[in-house]
């Protein structure tokens, strides 16, 4: 039996690999940790005005499964160094709130030199700083939850190999520039006005709404938001009013000063995507809520990846499900019959066929142009079957209700409708002669064969051809 000291190790190293990624250290040596930045990338950072030494900006988009690193200028400004496709990262969208969830956090982090991780399991790896001073006042729990390779995540963002050691090296040379810390800003999705509307009613909102206003002072200002967390709740842009002013997570923010032209920028940002927003949502655009197996992956590797953690999950993609403004799911039966009503709203009517009077070679007379042949009684009766009319309720065409009197209605209207003048002939060319008229045998209900929709659309069967009284019952 294991001492006392024997059972605490044990202990302590289970509880390691429940929270999120496993990151004991490897045995692969450091030398993944020392491989040089591309050349491509090098050339790349000379191209938007700036190099390697320079400090970075990370952000993060789970949705778009995109990774993007920010590069400083020597103005100060960051510039959009590169976007990364992101291979794998878990959980649904929304914060990460308990051990063993396998979210990835959701928020403004800070990564210090010594959070990067030369002989990870996972081939380089360095750990994103969750959880920090908002998610321990709301008692969210877990913590390594890392940027990594290998493809596979349990609450982490996980990329290739040959992605994070690019990753790496460029984050070691920043530091190596003199940056004490790299920003990462987690977000759910890019904070555009498509996907604002879409998940408007989303549990989240507000939360995400924090974050927008903290990502907001970044696409404005181009340089690192101030993040200063407060009351709760993520504060961006300010600073104590006083000084000597010490923030505390959990109590109420003092008085806090912030730059009056960065904060009219912004809100000028913020009124125009709200704009945008209401555009879309009187345009019809419904409020959705993504459900996930387990995470997502970027499109780029659906067919390329050789490790990959839940390849099934991935596969299914996610579940798009339209919620009311409760938050609650719309039921099922709803959002089909919406989804037909749509179909039948964009479906475009199909054109008349005319028929085109062909050129006569030289020497032959011009045939005149044929109207269309007045239709036979069987296929005006056929073409008289009812279809759901304008003014009945969607629910009850869809379902049928309604359908038998319409029937009635189209073949009362066809029996006793004028009939049709008969279509002027061409008098360019002779007439063949006509055949005397037979009078039409009815054939049994069996061979009839008359087309018509299906019960579940019409509600009814076809109407009767001209002179039988009754059909034979269907079986349904």
């Amino acid at each position: 039996m294991p001492g006392r000291a024997g059972r605490l190790a044990l202990a302590v190293a289970a509880a390691a690999l429940l929270a999120g990624c496993d990151e004991r250290r490897g045995n692969a040596g450091s030398y993944r940790a020392y491989q040089a930045i591309p050349s491509e990338a090098l050339a790349l950072m000379q191209q938007k005005g700036t190099d390697a030494h320079q400090p970075i900006l990370i952000r993060a988009f789970k949705k778009e499964a995109e990774l993007e690193i920010w590069k400083m200028r020597a103005d100060g400004e960051y510039v959009h160094f590169k976007t990364y496709p992101m291979c794998r990262w878990s959980g649904q969208l929304g914060p990460k709130r308990r051990e063993g969830d396998r979210q990835v956090p959701e928020g403004f982090y800070t990564i210090t030199q010594g959070q990067l991780n030369p002989n990870s399991s996972y081939y380089l790896s360095f750990n994103v700083g969750y959880p920090n001073a908002f998610d321990k006042a709301h008692g969210f729990t877990g913590g390594a939850i890392m940027v990594h390779g290998d493809c596979s995540s349990a609450g982490c963002f996980s990329m290739t190999d040959e992605q994070i050691a690019e990753i790496y090296a460029v984050a070691r040379e920043a530091f190596g520039g003199g940056q004490r810390s790299i920003q990462m800003q987690s977000l759910p999705f890019r904070m555009n006005a498509d996907n604002l509307a879409k998940h408007r009613f989303d549990p989240n909102i507000r939360f995400w709404k924090q974050l927008k206003d903290g990502a907001d002072q970044f696409d404005v200002t181009k340089r690192e938001t101030k993040v200063a967390i407060c009351g709760k709740r993520y504060v961006f842009g300010a600073t104590p009013a006083d000084a000597a002013s010490r923030l505390d997570a959990s109590e109420e923010c003092p008085v806090m000063n912030e730059d009056p032209n960065v904060r009219t920028a912004v809100a000028v940002k913020q009124r125009r995507d709200d704009a945008q927003v209401a555009d879309l949502i009187a345009k019809g655009t419904r409020a959705v809520k993504l459900v996930y197996a387990d995470g997502g992956q970027h499109p780029a590797f659906a067919d390329s990846v050789t490790m990959l953690s839940r390849p099934d999950a991935v596969a299914r993609g996610p579940v798009e499900i339209h919620i009311n403004e409760n938050g609650k799911p719309v039921p099922a039966v709803v959002q089909i019959a919406s989804a037909k009503a749509e179909a039948v709203k964009t479906t475009p009517a199909k054109p008349a066929v005319a028929s085109i009077a062909a050129t006569p070679p030289a020497g032959q007379t011009s045939i005149a142009q044929t109207p269309a042949a007045a239709p036979t009684a069987n296929a005006s009766a056929f073409a008289a079957t009812p279809a759901p009319t304008p003014d009945q309720p969607f629910y009850k065409r869809w379902l049928g209700i309604g359908g038998k009197e319409a029937a009635k209605e189209a073949a009362s209207e066809a029996t006793t409708a004028p009939a049709a003048p008969a279509a002027a002939q061409p008098t360019a060319v002779p007439l063949p002669p006509r055949r005397q008229a037979q009078t039409p045998v009815l054939k049994p209900q069996a061979s009839l064969n008359a087309p018509r929709l299906p019960d579940l659309v019409t509600g009814s069967q076809a109407v009767l051809p001209a002179g039988l009284s009754a059909y034979a019952p269907v079986q349904r």
